[in-house]
């Protein structure tokens, strides 16, 4: 969801960064998620016909890794052995991939539309279309049922996955909405945009439940499995925490370098973050305390996720190249 990750603060806001988001989280009946094993050594590095790496998602199984980069390019790889799977040309990050892992959704730039592509095939199964301006972070409910888009065009906007109806448009934001992300159950969706907000929405009625006003832009916008807590980067390297219920402040997490994206572990215990210093940061979620400091990027890292079943984490890169750790 981003054009170019060499921001300065007073450029920030006419870009975004980048997704993520969290895109393959269970359905909201899902009792018992995985447990994070992360120890925090490089299990593969991918590489291969890419150029900067702005998404990363899992399918459901953690068998399968979609990235996509600059160029229009998208790629499926079998997340155990690196191998490509599949190239997917004309759709772009921001991407997410659906809760059974059929379905990916990708945005086509040219005309501001949303693409569901079947992920074994790269057939269009169905298109959004709705946008007036970029679309800049794609997000799947916990069941599936629900996308989420955030656009250039201060619109938050709610779509039927399976007939692409057009389901709810949340208006509210003053400026453009860069990061995205529906609750487990679909019912709430939380969107940061470059108006320095937080705003958490009742998706059936459209509803501002919650407007939260932070010191900078806000993106990374991500819920845990459960949907109980939620998180954000506050440009340029703060972190919040907050209940997504009330919004209320649970942690402030400082890091030490610009971040870009988030992802919650499938427990919710911890928190990775990519960084324009070409790391990887991983924190207690609970605590904020630093846990994990993963390297070897040798550029921004612009994206990461936690697979569904708690034992990689994936992080994509200015350098090129997409890093699994376990």
């Amino acid at each position: 969801m981003i054009k170019n990750r060499r921001l300065s603060a007073a450029s920030v806001g006419a870009l975004t960064l980048s997704v993520l988001f969290s895109n393959c989280s269970p359905g909201a009946g899902d009792k018992t998620p995985s447990s994070a094993v992360l120890k925090g050594t490089l299990k593969q590095t991918i590489a291969g016909d890419m150029e900067n790496v702005r998404a990363v998602a899992f399918s459901a199984d953690s068998k399968t890794l979609v990235s996509g980069s600059l160029g229009f390019v998208v790629k499926v790889w079998d997340a155990q052995s690196g191998a490509e799977k599949l190239t997917i040309k004309d759709v772009s990050p921001p991407l997410a991939v659906s809760p059974d892992g059929k379905t990916m959704a990708a945005v086509d730039s040219t005309n501001n539309s949303v693409k569901l592509v079947d992920i074994q095939s790269g057939a269009i199964k169905q298109t959004l279309t709705g946008h007036t301006g970029e679309i800049t972070s794609v997000a799947f409910s916990g069941d599936g049922n629900s996308i989420c888009t955030g656009s250039f065009d201060k619109s938050v906007k709610v779509w039927d996955a399976r007939s692409g109806a057009l389901k709810n448009t949340l208006s509210g934001h003053t400026d453009t909405v860069l990061s995205v992300a529906l609750s487990p159950d679909a019912k709430m969706a939380a969107s940061g945009s470059r108006d320095e907000t937080l705003k958490l929405w009742n998706v059936q009625s459209g509803a501002v439940e919650q407007t939260i006003k932070l010191d900078g832009v806000v993106d990374g916008v991500t819920f845990n499995r459960k949907g109980d807590t939620g998180a954000c980067v506050v440009f340029p390297k703060t972190i919040k925490i907050w209940d997504a219920h009330t919004g209320a402040d649970k942690q402030t997490i400082t890091g030490d370098d610009t971040l870009t994206s988030l992802s919650f572990s499938p427990d919710g215990k911890l928190l990775a973050g990519g960084s324009y210093d070409n790391s990887v940061r991983v924190w207690d979620a609970a605590t904020g305390e630093a846990k994990m400091n993963l390297k070897g990027h040798t550029d921004v890292v612009e994206s990461v996720a936690f697979s569904p079943d708690g034992k990689l984490l994936a992080s994509g890169s200015a350098d090129k190249t997409v890093k699994l750790w376990e």
